[in-house]
């Protein structure tokens, strides 16, 4: 039988894992983009979601409930001011997860983790003779 048997250990031992979990998410809610192990990725989905769910609550039970799980002070701002109002019309389903590929030391599977509505931004190709006039006068000028 696998009764309890859903989630992964990560390799670690229960707090070191809590503390890689709730590192994890901390960041993921500064960022809004992480890219680590599909394994952690999994495990930090859930907790992610339930911390802007905490969010949308807008609560001091909630803000104390979040200040108590994420490591920075920063990230709560961010939660409660940012990104909670972002996902207020969304019953859930605010995170995305897109496999990279492999790492290449050790072969571990490599994934994006990020919140939805934070997409990539292309950065806009620079011309050649833009980059030369700048070199010319950039020079002209010393």
């Amino acid at each position: 039988m696998r009764h309890l048997k859903a989630g992964s250990k990560l390799g670690r031992q229960p707090a070191h894992r809590r503390a890689t979990l709730r590192n994890l998410v901390t960041n993921l809610i500064e960022r809004e983009r992480i890219e680590t192990t599909l394994l952690r990725a999994k495990a930090a989905r859930p907790l992610a979601e339930r911390m802007i769910t905490l969010g949308k609550r807008d609560s001091l039970h909630a803000r104390r409930q979040a200040a108590g799980f994420l490591t920075t002070p920063a990230a709560t701002k961010k939660l409660f001011a940012d990104l909670a109002p972002r996902f207020s019309d969304r019953p859930g389903g605010y995170t995305r997860i897109v496999r990279t590929g492999w790492r290449i030391g050790d072969g571990a599977e490599l994934a994006i983790l990020e919140l939805i509505g934070s997409e990539l931004k292309k950065k806009e190709k620079k011309s050649k003779k833009a980059e030369a006039s700048r070199e010319n006068e950039a020079s002209s000028e010393k």
